[in-house]
Order: C-alpha cells, then sequence, then structure tokens
C-alpha cells in the first residue's frame, strides 16, 4: 500500500477488530469484534471467560459435544459440534458492554463469522450490519437466512489481509 493512501473503513475497521482479538487467552480461536456508527467506533470486545474467572490458558477448555442434524445433498446427517463453554464469545461481551442506544443503526466489525448463538443476539441488538473475515461453515446456511430475513446486512472481507502481529492458529 501507498504510504500517502489510507486503508478504507472495512480494512481500518476490521484491522481494529484483529488487534483486540490479540487479547484473548482462549487456546482454540482469538476473536475480536467493534461497534461502529458511521465511521466513529463505539466498542471492542474478545472472547474469554468472565472477570476474575480463571480463563482456558490457565484452566484448560471446558469443552461441550452436541449433534445437529443437517440436510446435505438431500440426506440428513448428523454434525458433530464441539464448542468451549468457559469462553464468553466476543460478540456477546461486545453486546453486554455497549448500550443498545449505541447499536441502534449500528455496524459490527468480527473477525469470525458468528455462530448461531451470536447471530441471534446481533439479530434482537438493533444492529444493522455484521462485516467478518474468517467464515464459520457450521452454522453459515442458517445463520446467512435469518440475517437475509431480519434485513441485516451480512457479508464476508474475503480479500482482506489481518495485520500480521495478530495471526494465530485456529481449531475447528
Amino acid at each position: 500500500m501507498n504510504p500517502d493512501q489510507r486503508k478504507d473503513w472495512d480494512t481500518y475497521f476490521m484491522d481494529i477488530a484483529y488487534m483486540v482479538s490479540t487479547r484473548s487467552r482462549c487456546s482454540r480461536r482469538h476473536v475480536g469484534a467493534v461497534l461502529v456508527q458511521g465511521k466513529k467506533l463505539l466498542g471492542t470486545a474478545y472472547n474469554g471467560a468472565p472477570s476474575g474467572v480463571p480463563d482456558c490458558s490457565e484452566a484448560g477448555c471446558m469443552i461441550a459435544e452436541d449433534y445437529e442434524l443437517a440436510v446435505e445433498n438431500g440426506q440428513e446427517i448428523m454434525i458433530k459440534k464441539q464448542r468451549c463453554v468457559r469462553t464468553i464469545h466476543a460478540e456477546q461481551n461486545l453486546l453486554l458492554f455497549t448500550d443498545r442506544i449505541d447499536r441502534e443503526g449500528s455496524s459490527v466489525y468480527v473477525t469470525d463469522e458468528p455462530c448461531w448463538t451470536c447471530a441471534n443476539m446481533l439479530a434482537n441488538s438493533g444492529i444493522t450490519e455484521i462485516v467478518y473475515h474468517r467464515p464459520y461453515p457450521k452454522d453459515t446456511g442458517k445463520v446467512t437466512a435469518m440475517m437475509s430475513q431480519k434485513g441485516i446486512v451480512f457479508r464476508r472481507l474475503e480479500s482482506y489481509d489481518p495485520p500480521r502481529e495478530t495471526a494465530t492458529e485456529i481449531e475447528n
């Protein structure tokens, strides 16, 4: 990038979301989220254990497994899902630590596509747009359908490159 050029707004806010994700102590996935109204940053959050409680790096992950019935190519299949229940997701923390009035008509930039639970919460939060980078294929179909039903702009920044200092390995 030419040093005289500014980053576009999507890149700027996604860079901030990735920098916020570096605060996460989760060994499986570092996720950051930012709340933006217009071009004004209103809040940031990352995934982690509740304040004052040992996190995954200290106490280990609390993995819960469940199964979900899905249809692929006309066939019903069971999908195994694993998730850490010690961790509050970045989107959930963002909603906990921002005001409803600030969320009305705002955008959320999040490093990872929201899971079904976070998507449900965001759908009722007053936001009008979700911008994400890394896909979460386990919930993409139903999350995309719900966002369409709600009229929430839901888009992926596919050609985005995160800042090098935020790179982490992801466990699925």
